[in-house]
């Protein structure tokens, strides 16, 4: 990318101690965080939250996640999903330059970072996938042109047949409700959001089929993909969208 285009960017800044390496914007706000003992591990709550889709599509073909940070969603994802066919946008070429840093996986047959535009990716078509994952926040929070209701809308659109979306959403946000409400009219309803313990992110699933119309398995069970350790990792955050879901059809 030309000097002058990366320079509309931020450039993120790199925290390091003895067992972590975390990427932010401002220091009072952590983007993503990687432990060095375990670096496809997640970390930060709302990513583990965020692997919740995999109750309803647990072998997505193809995985499309808009926003990089520190890769961690990636590199999960990467791991534990050998047959899935995953592609990241991130827009700051700063970010993707990090990648080492955080040891991303490097381009593949099945794993590919693309710098370019979130919304002008999903509005292009065909482009379709089974899972779309935005975790897209830049240092002033959630850009205008990944929450607009054209954006969801496009969404939507991207979606193969009963595929999800799956949104970060911070609560601090003054928009965090508008986001939720736009999100409901481009999927008609089927949304379903699942609050971190400490309140401070919303994960949002929004389906192009009702949720609470997937069958899950009683009682929770560990899914074949994952080994013990991620399961472990998941088991709590996939008991509570289990708990929002059956919330949402009462």
């Amino acid at each position: 990318m030309p000097d002058s285009a990366a320079q509309q960017h931020a450039k993120p800044v790199l925290c390091r101690t003895a067992t972590t390496v975390s990427l932010h914007f401002a220091w009072h706000e952590t983007q993503s965080c990687m432990d060095l003992r375990h670096p496809d591990a997640l970390h930060l709550e709302y990513t583990r939250t965020m692997m919740g889709f995999l109750l309803f599509i647990p072998e997505p073909r193809h995985l499309t996640m808009v926003g990089l940070g520190g890769g961690s969603l990636a590199k999960f994802c990467h791991r534990h999903l050998p047959k899935t066919r995953i592609q990241v946008i991130e827009i700051n070429p700063h970010v993707i330059a990090l990648r080492d840093e955080f040891q991303v996986p490097p381009e593949s047959k099945r794993f590919s970072v693309v710098q370019g535009d979130g919304a002008a990716f999903v509005r292009s078509p065909p482009r379709h996938c089974d899972v779309l994952l935005l975790d897209g926040y830049d240092h002033e929070g959630l850009p205008t042109s990944l929450s607009s209701q054209r954006f969801y809308d496009d969404c939507r659109e991207m979606l193969a047949p009963d595929g999800m979306l799956v949104v970060n959403l911070h609560c601090s946000q003054a928009r965090w409700q508008q986001q939720v409400a736009r999100i409901r009219r481009s999927f008609d309803g089927a949304v379903v959001t699942v609050d971190d313990d400490d309140g401070s992110n919303s994960v949002v699933f929004a389906s192009t089929t009702h949720l609470a119309a997937r069958p899950l398995s009683k009682p929770l069970r560990r899914l074949r993909s994952l080994d013990d350790d991620a399961w472990a990792q998941l088991r709590s955050a996939f008991a509570r969208v289990r708990t929002a879901v059956a919330d949402e059809a009462s």
